[in-house]
C-alpha cells in the first residue's frame, strides 16, 4: 500500500479509511486492552499516535516492538479523544521491517550535543536535528527560490580549482594516489569560494549565483569553523557596491519571512528549547533597516566604547569576532553593515576606492554570529587589478584568465557570499556549527 506521510496525516480534517504510514518507533506502551506506538517518518516534528485494540491477533507482538525499530502500519485514522492530536491511527495491520536492538543509542530521554556529534548518522531521528534539518532543507529551497524570482542563474562552479580566490593559502592539495605525477599538470586544489567563476558567467549573464560546498584548510576548533561548508555566492553584472548591500539586506528578510511562514512548527522547537530570545532577534531582522556604517566609523565607535577588547583595536586591523558582535548587539542591536574597508586586509579583486587606502568591500554583521556575509564591488579596471595583484604576490600569468575579463568589454559588477552553516545557527539560535551541517567535517573529524 501507498504510504502516506505522517505531516499529511497530520493536516487532515476528517477521519481517513484504510491508510498506511511508515515510520520508525520512538515509544511504545503496552496494555492488557490496549497498546500504543508513536512514530515518526521525518515528515514534520510531530509524532503519530497508533492505537492497537487487545482483541487484534498481532497484539501480543507488539510488546516486543522495540524504540527505533522501523515498520508499516496500515488502518483507519480516527478522532482522537485523549492523545493530544486531532487524530490517531487505529491498526489494522503492523509489518515490522526490522526490529532495533536493545542497544538503539536513541532512548526517551534529551542526549547532549557532544553525544549526538558521535552518533551523526542517527541523530537526524531525534526532535532537535529533525527539525534542523528541516529547516536547512527549506532555506535551501527558498534561496533557489528567492534568485530564480530576481532573474539569477544559476550556476555549477568547479569543486577543484588551479586558483585560490581568497589569496590565503589555506587549500586541500588534491592529488592521485599515484605519487610523483600531477594529474593536471599542475598543482590543484578544493576550492574555497565559486566567486571567481560566478563573476565570468556575471559578465556574460548578467546576474548569477552558486551554492555549493566549499573547503579550507584552517586549523581551527572554533564554534564557528568547518573544513567544509556550504556558500551561497550572488554575482551581479552592471551593479556597484550599494547594488550589493541592498541585495543582502533584501535576501536576509526575505529568508527569515520564509522560514516563519513555510517551517513555524521546527522553527519553535529552537525558540522553546534552544534560546528564548530567538523569536525577537527574527522579527527584528524582518522589521528593521539594517545599519550602514563605514569601516572607519566603526573602529572610532568601537575604541569610544569605553570597553575592553581582547584584541585591540586599531584602523587597518581586520575586526574580530567580538568586535563585530558588539557592533551588532550592543552598539545597534541589529545586523549592521559595514563598508569601504582598508586595502590591505582585503583580497586583490576588491574595487579600489579614489582615496586609495580602501576599497569598495562590505560585510553584514549580525547579532551571536557576527560576520554573516561578505563582498565588494569587484575592481573592474584592468590597470588597477594588475597592480593589486602584484602587491599582493599573485602571478599575473595564473590569473591570466581573469585578467582578460577586464579586457574584453568589462563593466562594474559586485557581489558577496554567505555561508549557509552560518545562516542556520543565526535562524535557529544554535551555537556551534557541528550541529547545523549533516557531517560535520572539522580538524581531526572525518567520521561518517
Amino acid at each position: 500500500m501507498k504510504h502516506t506521510p505522517i505531516r499529511q496525516v497530520l493536516s487532515s480534517e476528517t477521519s481517513l479509511p484504510d491508510i498506511c504510514v511508515m515510520g520508525w518507533v520512538r515509544t511504545r506502551r503496552t496494555g492488557r486492552d490496549v497498546s500504543f506506538l508513536e512514530i515518526n517518518d521525518g515528515s514534520c516534528l510531530a509524532s503519530l499516535q497508533v492505537v492497537v485494540d487487545a482483541g487484534l491477533p498481532f497484539h501480543g507482538d507488539v510488546a516486543r516492538i522495540t524504540t527505533g525499530s522501523g515498520l508499516a502500519v496500515t488502518g483507519d485514522l480516527i478522532p482522537s479523544p485523549a492523545s493530544g492530536q486531532a487524530f490517531e491511527l487505529k491498526a489494522r495491520e503492523i509489518h515490522v521491517f526490522q526490529k532495533a536492538p536493545e542497544s538503539y543509542p536513541l532512548q526517551k530521554k534529551r542526549h547532549s550535543d557532544e553525544f549526538l556529534r558521535s552518533i551523526a548518522h542517527i541523530r537526524p531521528r531525534t526532535n532537535k536535528y529533525g527539525a534542523m534539518f528541516r529547516i536547512r532543507s527549506e532555506l535551501a529551497f527558498a534561496t533557489h527560490h528567492y534568485y530564480r524570482e530576481k532573474g539569477f542563474h544559476f550556476l555549477h562552479a568547479p569543486i577543484l580549482t588551479g586558483s585560490d580566490c581568497e589569496g590565503a593559502g589555506e587549500l586541500f592539495s588534491v592529488v592521485t594516489e599515484e605519487k610523483g605525477q600531477e594529474f593536471f599538470g599542475r598543482p590543484a586544489h578544493l576550492s574555497v569560494s565559486g566567486q571567481l567563476s560566478a563573476e565570468m558567467f556575471a559578465l556574460a549573464l548578467g546576474r548569477v549565483y552558486t551554492f555549493g560546498p566549499t573547503f579550507r584548510a584552517e586549523n581551527s576548533h572554533t564554534s564557528r569553523h568547518a573544513a567544509e561548508f556550504w556558500m551561497v555566492e550572488p554575482e551581479m553584472a552592471f551593479a556597484d557596491l550599494g547594488d550589493a548591500m541592498d541585495l543582502a539586506e533584501e535576501y536576509l528578510k526575505f529568508l527569515v519571512v520564509w522560514l516563519r511562514e513555510n517551517g513555524r512548527e521546527d522553527l519553535e522547537l529552537f525558540t522553546r528549547f534552544v534560546d528564548k530570545d530567538l523569536a525577537g532577534v527574527l522579527e527584528c531582522i524582518q522589521k528593521e533597516r539594517f545599519a550602514r556604517v563605514s569601516y572607519t566609523e566603526a573602529v572610532d565607535m568601537l575604541l569610544h566604547s569605553g570597553k575592553t577588547f581582547e584584541f585591540p583595536v586599531a584602523w587597518g586591523k581586520d575586526l574580530q569576532s567580538e568586535h563585530e558582535r558588539f557592533l551588532a548587539e550592543s552598539l545597534f542591536r541589529k545586523p549592521v553593515i559595514l563598508y569601504d574597508y582598508p586595502k590591505e586586509i582585503k583580497p586583490f579583486y576588491m574595487r579600489l576606492n579614489d582615496d586609495g587606502k580602501t576599497v569598495a568591500a562590505m560585510d553584514l554583521l549580525v547579532p551571536r554570529i557576527g560576520e554573516l556575509m561578505g563582498g565588494s564591488q569587484r575592481e573592474e579596471r584592468e590597470d588597477v587589478l594588475y597592480e593589486r595583484m602584484t602587491a599582493q604576490g599573485l602571478s599575473a600569468e595564473k590569473y591570466g584568465w581573469y585578467l582578460e575579463s577586464r579586457r574584453w568589454g568589462s563593466v562594474p559588477h559586485a557581489g558577496f557570499g554567505m555561508g549557509f552553516e552560518r545562516l542556520l545557527m543565526l535562524v535557529t539560535g544554535v551555537g556551534n556549527i557541528r550541529d547545523v551541517i549533516p557531517f560535520p567535517r572539522t580538524p581531526g573529524n572525518i567520521d561518517f
